[in-house]
């Protein structure tokens, strides 16, 4: 049963990117924010990313009214009642996490509807114990920018049922056209489980005056071919969302190189997330729209 009629909950960054995909292909989404200020900031978000996908000729002026006509923004969770598909997209933080798949258990009316997650550390089945419909909840864990980044990481919990499974592989690869790995469901899955150790001894490495974050970051680029460097990496996804991932992956493995060196604390308490402010490891002249 292919999904249609998409919710995404939470409008930030992510729920915008992902809204907005499922927009491009043709489904029709629903997007709940914490409150109309919220909403309103995800509208602008979302149609924004529609209007670049059309200057980039993804999608033409006709599919990018049609897309825009099939969005709708809101604040009530029960907006979400006739929805075959929900993906959460709010902040890394597990009790928030865990209240909202409790409420989404019982506000989505199809008990098949699938319950999905972009918890990037947090176990899916902690998840999927909040709610009354354990197997029908996963794990999909997307990649910023999501329109351009084609990766999403599929955990299945122990839970899980393959129909599930199924349908969440096949709204990733045959309705969004991304590619998937799959992953068990344990803290940082694959990408994060990689990714954070080495972002974190970036910024050690900087901050203990090894080298110059222009040179940590062309170090990795030239030196290793990655397309980006660390402390670039950070400055794109934001300062503050990677510290609160690797707290999540310390508390939850207890392993210490995932602990958040003090210069990323001091740099998040300055203001310096990113790219979203202008100002990181690196300064920007354009500045992103914040989470």
């Amino acid at each position: 049963m292919r999904a249609r009629r998409v919710g995404v909950v939470g409008g930030g960054t992510m729920g915008a990117g992902i809204a907005a995909e499922c927009l491009r292909a043709g489904l029709d989404v629903r997007i709940v924010g914490s409150g109309p200020a919220s909403a309103d900031r995800a509208r602008t978000r979302v149609l924004g990313l529609l209007d670049r996908a059309q200057a980039k000729g993804r999608i033409d002026d006709a599919r990018r009214a049609d897309a825009e006509g099939r969005a709708v923004f809101g604040a009530d969770p029960d907006a979400l009642a006739d929805r075959d598909f929900v993906i959460e997209a709010v902040t890394e933080d597990r009790e928030t996490k865990l209240r909202l798949f409790t409420a989404l258990g019982k506000t989505v009316e199809d008990p098949e509807a699938v319950l999905a997650s972009t918890t990037s550390s947090f176990a899916v089945a902690d998840l999927a114990a909040a709610t009354d419909r354990r197997g029908y909840v996963i794990g999909l864990h997307f990649f910023n920018p999501v329109p351009t980044m084609p990766l999403v990481e599929v955990i299945r919990s122990a839970y899980t049922t393959d129909r599930t499974a199924a349908r969440a592989e096949e709204l990733i690869t045959e309705v969004l056209g991304k590619e998937i790995v799959r992953a068990e469901d344990r803290c940082g899955f694959v990408v994060n489980a990689l990714l954070i150790p080495y972002l974190m001894a970036a910024v050690r490495m900087y901050e203990s005056g090894v080298a110059t974050a222009e040179d940590i970051d062309r170090g990795m680029t030239l030196g290793c071919g990655h397309p980006m460097g660390p402390l670039a990496v950070l400055d794109l996804i934001g300062l503050d969302v990677i510290a609160d991932v690797a707290r999540s992956m310390e508390d939850g493995t207890g392993d210490p190189r995932h602990a958040v060196p003090p210069l990323l604390d001091r740099l998040i308490g300055e203001g310096r997330l990113g790219r979203k402010t202008g100002h990181g490891f690196h300064r920007y002249d354009t500045v992103r729209a914040a989470s």
